[in-house]
């Protein structure tokens, strides 16, 4: 009795959460192992399976490839930037503002996320275009003497994006700031702290972990996304997500396509370890200079 009391009790939670591990082994890592693994394979289909081979990764160490993933690292990290200057305050606005509406907006914030991406990005395409409702009323007001096109450029794969991952920046740093002692707001109006010394010194240091995540979350699904620069941009820039694509669906060149792939991964991977450590190393010398 004490070991199955033990374990609802102190393990519970744990067990809670093993579907997920499940999940994640079958659904994320087993499925990169074999990304990784079939990148090495040389492979015909006249001959089969012949050996290992890395000649796929010398395929795609070229200027070009390098520009494609450059590329997609500005995009991503554009997304992500404006996605945390335009997600910040909204969701401080819904922690701290909002009360008796707050599922409301949650709920309407959420609601465009249940639509298909595709969906998404073609309604922006029709609100785009030369004879879209955005030209038409600009042109209505003589804010311009002409309809104008406002696709296929990459201003319009710069908005959709921010507009599809703009609920993932948000969420996350709600979160942290919705559970945030609000006593914490009456301890710095009483040392005499002002509302901007309370965002900054207070509010802002502890909903880093909200913004780190968030940061996350829209990063690495703007990295790889292919729909939106396909759709808006009309494909005159290359990136990471729409060269795959091609490698998979139209060349068929699959062991190059694992390759790329592989090597995205492993940027994405290097990439925030050395955020997360930039980040922490940043923490420390601001504490180190505010104890000054």
């Amino acid at each position: 009795m004490k070991i199955l009391k033990r374990i609802f009790r102190e393990d519970f939670p744990y067990l809670l959460a093993f579907p997920g591990i499940i999940w994640q082994l079958f659904f994320l890592y087993i499925p990169l192992l074999i990304i990784l693994i079939f990148s090495f394979r040389n492979y015909s289909e006249g001959s089969g399976f012949v050996g290992w081979t890395f000649s796929h990764y010398s395929k795609i160490l070229k200027p070009i490839y390098i520009s494609v993933t450059l590329n997609s690292f500005i995009l991503a990290s554009l997304t992500s930037l404006l996605c945390l200057f335009i997600g910040y305050p909204v969701a401080y606005f819904l922690a701290f503002r909002v009360k008796k509406l707050k599922m409301l907006f949650l709920f309407l914030l959420v609601l465009p996320s249940w639509t298909n991406i595709i969906v998404e990005v073609y309604a922006w395409f029709f609100l785009l275009e030369k004879r879209g409702l955005i030209s038409r009323i600009l042109y209505s007001l003589k804010i311009i003497s002409d309809p104008i096109h406002m696709v296929n450029n990459s201003f319009a794969v710069l908005l959709g994006m921010v507009y599809c991952f703009l609920p993932f920046m948000i969420l996350p740093i709600y979160i942290i700031l919705d559970k945030m002692d609000r006593r914490l707001f009456e301890a710095s109006a009483d040392l005499g702290g002002s509302k901007f010394h309370t965002i900054k010194n207070v509010v802002l240091p502890l909903s880093y972990p909200g913004i780190f995540t968030g940061f996350l979350l829209v990063f690495v699904p703007s990295f790889g996304e292919f729909a939106v620069p396909a759709l808006l941009g009309g494909a005159k820039k290359a990136y990471w997500g729409t060269v795959i694509v091609d490698k998979f669906l139209l060349l068929r060149d699959w062991e190059t396509g694992f390759a790329l792939a592989s090597i995205g991964i492993m940027f994405l991977i290097v990439f925030f370890v050395f955020a997360k450590i930039l980040f922490f190393v940043l923490r420390k010398v601001f504490k180190k200079y505010k104890s000054l």
